[in-house]
């Protein structure tokens, strides 16, 4: 074991880029955040720019060296996470986007899908996911549909199409290293999960040429060297990279079959270890790669909640119901026990288990006694309902039942959250008292690569709270059912 060295952890999600630093045993030491614009327009279509997250990034392991005041030269290597399914296409020959990025929540390639709805279940039988917007692939085919030149250079290979990893390991090892890992490539929908290759024929129905996709490597392997625009003395090896949530699973520890884990965030996503071979669901949930680690990979079944925290964050933003996100959870505890509000936030359509990109968010079920406590109680509850649509499913198409649900992620941290949602699962809900479970794994999974960290021990560094189910059965049952209620409101 080598000794007074560090990991730095870059944590890219939606909202901004973190930095974290990890010492010899694998305990954070510090963290740092730098928000980025959000670029919505009316058509609610959802952008980043890739340049200022690139910015961000090296701005935020600059802030992060200089207030913790370490010696940065003991910085031995690099675990990177981000936010998925999000499209970056540069140019090859400048280096520069060509396009904004095109975020995981926007669905703008909604009609390049319908266009492709024949194909679908073949599509499904070798990518494991489901038709979608959602996924990278309609976002790709949007870009080179609608911006002047780039299906030419697309055509003529001169373009490098890529999620936020593969975008940030370009810039941070100066175009040296064009690669991703399998988790995030299974997450494009034109990975072969089978043959563990970019499927040709797939990409074909997308207009997506194969040269210019990156290298698909394990998520431990060596992703090239950083020295983060100079701010470190010399190049550090990149040498951890997964997607946010596979990230939080292996943080999770969720390293054997049937172990389940939640991230709360912007979305959420929920995750199931489903061991060495893929297992294709028939009910509204995907297939995914976990990781790749030791030239051997494993899969998980995967639902996704596109307005989770983000729900939160539209009381605050946009209705000012709140000013600080913080103040839902004494209100959700003020709301009135007999109220039935119910909010489905399809603000983008609705994910996993329903698949409707068409379908437009609702409040129902109000009385004129309904207030802001209640509009908050609805929207935090609307979390937990949407979580445990995805749970049933995967219990059923696993064939087992969920003995405790793992969880990570700011919204963690709201206790009238994780409580409501140990209740409506009727399971166990354990805790970790850290939230940067996705900068844990990335950064975890480089210090193992690179022989700083022992695999078994490492993870001891995390503590847990664990809440208990106590609603009753009939409760539980007249609640999860009005929520459904709700729901088909706006599947009709």
């Amino acid at each position: 074991m080598m000794s007074n060295k560090y990991i730095l952890g870059i944590d890219q999600s939606t909202q901004g880029t973190k930095a974290l630093l990890f010492d010899n045993a694998g305990k954070i030491l510090g963290r740092r955040d730098i928000p980025h614009e959000q670029i919505v327009n009316k058509l609610g279509w959802v952008e980043h720019s890739p340049i200022e997250i690139y910015k961000n990034t090296i701005a935020v392991v600059k802030k992060l060296i200089e207030t913790l005041a370490i010696d940065k030269s003991a910085i031995a290597g690099v675990g990177v996470t981000n936010q998925r399914e999000t499209a970056v296409i540069w140019d090859k020959n400048t280096g520069e986007p060509i396009y904004n990025a095109i975020v995981w929540q926007c669905a703008r390639g909604a009609m390049i899908c319908k266009r492709l709805e024949e194909n679908a279940k073949f599509i499904h039988s070798r990518t494991g996911l489901n038709l979608s917007p959602y996924f990278t692939a309609a976002k790709i085919a949007w870009v080179l549909e609608n911006v002047e030149g780039a299906k030419l250079k697309s055509d003529k290979g001169q373009l490098a199409y890529g999620t936020m990893d593969s975008w940030l390991i370009y810039k941070l090892t100066k175009g040296k290293s064009f690669k991703t890992d399998y988790s995030n490539a299974s997450r494009t929908e034109i990975f072969n999960i089978n043959e563990l290759i970019w499927d040709k024929d797939i990409c074909n129905l997308f207009g997506i040429n194969l040269d210019c996709l990156p290298e698909v490597c394990d998520s431990d392997a060596h992703y090239g060297d950083t020295d983060f625009e100079g701010i470190l003395d010399r190049p550090v090896p990149i040498h951890g990279v997964m997607g946010d949530s596979h990230a939080a699973l292996f943080g999770q520890r969720c390293i054997q079959k049937g172990m389940v884990k939640a991230t709360y965030g912007t979305g959420s996503s929920i995750m199931m270890n489903i061991g060495e071979k893929p297992l294709f669901s028939k009910k509204g949930i995907v297939t995914s790669l976990a990781w790749g680690m030791n030239h051997k990979v494993e899969y998980v079944l995967e639902g996704n909640v596109n307005y989770a925290g983000a729900v939160i964050s539209w009381l605050k933003n946009d209705l000012n119901l709140i000013t600080n996100v913080t103040e839902t959870e004494a209100l959700a505890y003020e709301a009135n026990p007999a109220d039935r509000t119910y909010l489905v936030p399809a603000f983008t359509g609705l994910g996993a288990p329903y698949w409707n990109s068409e379908a437009a968010a609702i409040i129902c079920g109000m009385t004129r006694l309904t207030k802001k406590a209640e509009l908050v109680k609805a929207a935090l509850d609307s979390i937990a309902y949407q979580i445990t649509d995805i749970i049933k499913v995967m219990e059923d198409e696993a064939g087992l039942t969920l003995k405790e649900l793992r969880v990570d992620g700011g919204p963690t941290r709201n206790q009238y959250l994780m409580q409501f949602q140990s209740d409506i699962l009727n399971i166990p809900l354990r805790a970790p008292d850290a939230e940067e479970l996705s900068g844990i794994g990335a950064a975890y999974a480089a210090g193992i690569a690179m022989n700083l960290y022992d695999r078994e021990n490492v993870f001891k560094n995390l503590q847990t709270k664990l809440y208990n189910p106590g609603m009753e059965l009939n409760r539980r049952e007249e609640l999860y059912q009005g929520w459904k209620n709700a729901v088909n409101m706006i599947l009709k």
